[in-house]
Parts: C-alpha cells; structure tokens; sequence
C-alpha cells in the first residue's frame, strides 16, 4: 500500500523527534507490561513501520502506550510469571491476537465498533488505570523492595517505609516529573521525556549513583518467530479482543480529532487494519501490544508531519538504534517510572466524573462504576472494562424502556406524539400509557398518533402499535397516525399497509 505523496522535511523532523522519545517510552512501557526493556524497543520499531503502510490517518503514532501495557500485565499475569522466557512468548502470542482482532474488524468494515463504547465507561476505565499504574510505578520512584500482593497494597508500603527511600533515585525521579510534565505546559514540542532521560544518564555515568539502574539492554535486531505458546492460545483470545476494541478508542479519538482539523477524511476500518498490522508485526518480533499514543500524534502533528511518512521514518530511526541500545544500561529506573507516572496523569479524570452526576446521573453510575471495578479487581483490568459495557448497554436499555409520550386534546381528538425509541422493550409500555390516559378522556371520540418524534420503529414496535389500533378501533374509536418517520415507512407498510 502506498505511502501517500512524497515525504517533506518536516515529515523527516517529526519522524526523528517522535523515535526519540519513543524509545525511553517504550522501555519503560514494556516494563510497566512486566517485560524486559529490549521487547518494548522491538515493538516501537515494527510497529510503526507496519502501521505507516495501512493506516488511514497520516498524524497517529503508533507504539507501546501505557494503558495497553497495563492491559497486557493483567492479561498476562495468571498464565505466566512476569519477566520469565514463556511470559515473554505469551506477550508476543497475544500481540499476534490483538492485532488479528483488528485486522478482521477492519477487514469485515466494523470500525463503527470504535463509536459504541461510552465515553463515561472509557473516562471511568483510564482514570482508574492510571492510578494503578501511578501506583505500581512508586516502589521503582523510591527503589524500594516494596511488600504485598497486590498493586495497591505495594504502593501503600513503599509510602509508608520512607526510611527505606534511596534518595538519589527520589530525587531523580521528582526531577523527571518536573521535566516532563513542565515542557509539556511550556510547548509541546519540548521534547521533555527525551531531555529528562539524558539528564537521568548523565547523571548516572557522572556520579557514584547507587540505585537500581535499567541494566543490560542488549536489544540486537529482532528475529521473525512463531515458536510461541500455541496451545495456550485460547485463554489470551478474550483479554485479546478487549485490548483490541479498547486500546483502538485512544487511536481513534486521536484520528478524528485531527481528520476534523484538517477536514480530511478518516477511515475507521482502515484504521483498524493499520493497527492490526503493527500489532501483528510486534507479535511476529517478540514485541508487545501496541496502540496509538496521543502525545506522540500531538508531538508528530505539531512538528508538521503530513503524511504517514513520519511513522515510517520514527520505527526505521527506532530499529536502528536497536544495536546501541545497550548505551542505556546505566539509565536509573525511576527515571523510567517517573517517565510512566508523567504519562499517565493527564488520564485521571475523576474531574469528569464528578461533573456527570450533574448532567446525567445514570451515566455517572456507569463511569464511576468502571473506576471501581479497575481497581478491585486489578490486575485483571480486563474484566473492568467488561464489565463497564455491560453497565453501558444497560443504562442505554432501562433508559430506553419508557419513551417520551406527550399529550394534548383538540375539540373530541386526543393527540398522542411517542419520542426515543419504539422497540420490543418499549411497545408495551406505549400501549398502556395510551390505554390509561385513554381511561381519563372518556369523551375523545378520535386518536391522532403523531409518529414524527420516534428516532426509530422496529417490529415489534410496528406490531404492538397494529394491534393498539385495531383494539381501539373496536371499542368504536377513529384512528389515525401522522407524521410516519421516513426511516420507518418501510417496516410500518409491511405491518399495517401502504402508510402513504
């Protein structure tokens, strides 16, 4: 598949300046997933050169991103012992997994999946999956051997055991933060992560730096395997599908918000093979999942990349650098933690959930509902957000139960206009809201049923609304309906007749 148009020099610009802050990311992604450093190196380098050949937006970067790291630690987490040969394997499988998902999601043109998520069930999700990955970042922060079974419970014990902190690593890591998320305020093009990791090295290589540092990264180049843990295949295809449509609403919120700056035309299904392309590559190199990141997309808009030339450009730099990059060994890790923890601050969003107990409070209860299953139940975050559908779709049922039904009489005709949805889980409801206020106009010699307020009729709601007529009609009552959407002239005249 093509490139699009010839590539400029601001393709070239972003493209470098996106790899550069790649790489720190992508370490410290990889090991936020519970992976040595090298795998989140592999993945930044394939993912973007296979995403630049099929994706539809020219601005989205693609790589390792927080959440989805998070996604695949829970994932991962019961079948396998992290940071182990056979965990490794199973990132890769699942990788392979996800990016199929999406492949055939685009391929079968069901990117209209990416719209049906709700926005209070994904803000409810990111804000709870970012404090748990602000959480499982503080022992790395303080380099502490913190205690505990879970996430939270080994966060409250590096806080607690101060005495414990290693004050350069501290210090390192509150520098880092001051960094990243200051040039983030100052200009994003400041690249903050890129200048907080060279002040983190030289720091190590120029001082008797005790802590823990990130060690050997003797990435080489990846080799193509499919020696992977097949047979445990089936219990990474649910977690897989959930990475998949999940990690998929990040990228594409960045591309549409870009396609309508530049009123452009963005293509969700091609979007979706896009990202399953590099997922698959990722997985075929021994890398991890991998997703669209909004701060590199901003940074790569910003630089003034036009085309898809700039992915391609930020996953050749990456793979270059894979045989240097043992030069990073002596890098602290609480830079990398602290590179996570900047990252995923702007996700908490509990400012948002507050404000939908104002304007919708059925939506509240869905988004904060989402919050506390990804915190109960991590690591297995996957379930969260399962379960935070679910609850979406039955907000949007119980709400869609009871239609709008407005009243008014004129002389003997009673008037009846239906709003929302008439639906099998509606129709009745309808039915006996007209019988009872039928009951209350004893003098109405005349039913007019305005049907122009209905959003959509389907047929059992074309059915029930028959057999109300023909009951009506009966009793001795005119009739008649006005106002038949066009949407629904079709169903309502293989129901009742020629409407027209």
């Amino acid at each position: 598949m093509s490139l699009g148009p010839r590539p400029s020099s601001k393709d070239m610009i972003a493209g470098v300046g996106v790899a550069l802050i790649l790489i720190p990311q992508s370490m410290a992604y990889a090991e936020l997933a519970g992976l040595p450093a090298r795998h989140g190196l592999f993945a930044a380098a394939l993912g973007p050169l296979a995403a630049a050949f099929f994706a539809s937006s020219p601005y989205l970067q693609t790589g390792p991103v927080a959440l989805t790291a998070l996604l695949t630690l829970g994932a991962l987490v019961p079948v396998a012992v992290p940071d182990s040969a056979e965990y490794v394997g199973f990132a890769a499988l699942l990788a392979l997994v996800v990016g199929i998902v999406r492949v055939l999601v685009g391929a079968l043109r069901g990117g209209w999946i990416s719209y049906l998520m709700s926005r209070p069930m994904l803000d409810g999700f990111a804000s709870g999956a970012a404090i748990l990955i602000i959480c499982s970042q503080l022992p790395g922060v303080f380099s502490v051997e913190a205690s505990g079974n879970g996430v939270l419970s080994r966060a409250l014990s590096a806080i607690l055991h101060p005495s414990d902190w290693e004050q350069a690593s501290s210090l390192l890591a509150i520098l880092t933060l001051l960094i990243v998320i200051g040039s983030r305020r100052l200009n994003p093009l400041v690249p903050g992560v890129l200048i907080a990791t060279v002040v983190g090295l030289s720091f190590s290589l120029a001082t008797d730096y005790g802590g823990p540092r990130l060690g050997d990264v003797d990435a080489g180049l990846p080799n193509l395997s499919l020696a992977l843990p097949w047979a445990s295949l089936p219990a990474l295809i649910l977690p897989g599908i959930v990475i998949a449509l999940v990690g998929f609403a990040e990228a594409a919120s960045i591309s549409r918000i870009y396609a309508t700056k530049e009123r452009m035309r963005w293509n969700p299904d091609q979007e979706f093979i896009g990202q399953g392309a590099a997922n698959i590559a990722a997985g075929l190199f021994g890398g991890i999942p991998v997703g669209g990141s909004f701060s590199r997309s901003s940074l790569n808009y910003l630089s003034g990349a036009r085309t898809r030339w700039s992915g391609l450009v930020t996953g050749t730099v990456v793979f270059v650098f894979l045989p240097f990059a043992h030069l990073l060994a002596p890098l602290p890790r609480s830079v990398l933690s602290a590179i996570v923890i900047a990252a995923v601050v702007p996700l908490i969003r509990v400012r948002l959930l507050v404000s939908l107990w104002k304007t919708s409070l059925p939506q509240a209860i869905v988004g904060w509902l989402t919050f506390c299953f990804t915190i109960i139940l991590s690591p297995h975050v996957e379930q969260a957000v399962i379960l935070g559908i679910l609850a979406a779709v039955a907000v949007h049922i119980w709400r869609e139960l009871e239609p709008g039904v407005e009243f008014w009489v004129e002389g003997a005709t009673l008037h009846v206009k239906p709003s929302g949805v008439l639906w099998f889980g509606s129709a009745d409801f309808l039915e006996e809201t007209v019988a009872r206020r039928l009951a209350l106009a004893p003098e109405a010699e005349r039913l007019m049923i305005h049907l122009d307020g209905l959003g959509r009729i389907d047929l059992t709601g074309a059915q029930v609304l028959r057999e109300l007529m023909d009951q009506l009609r009966e009793g001795g009552l005119d009739v008649e309906i006005k106002g038949v959407p066009p949407h629904a002239m079709r169903i309502l005249n293989a129901v009742m007749g020629r409407m027209d």
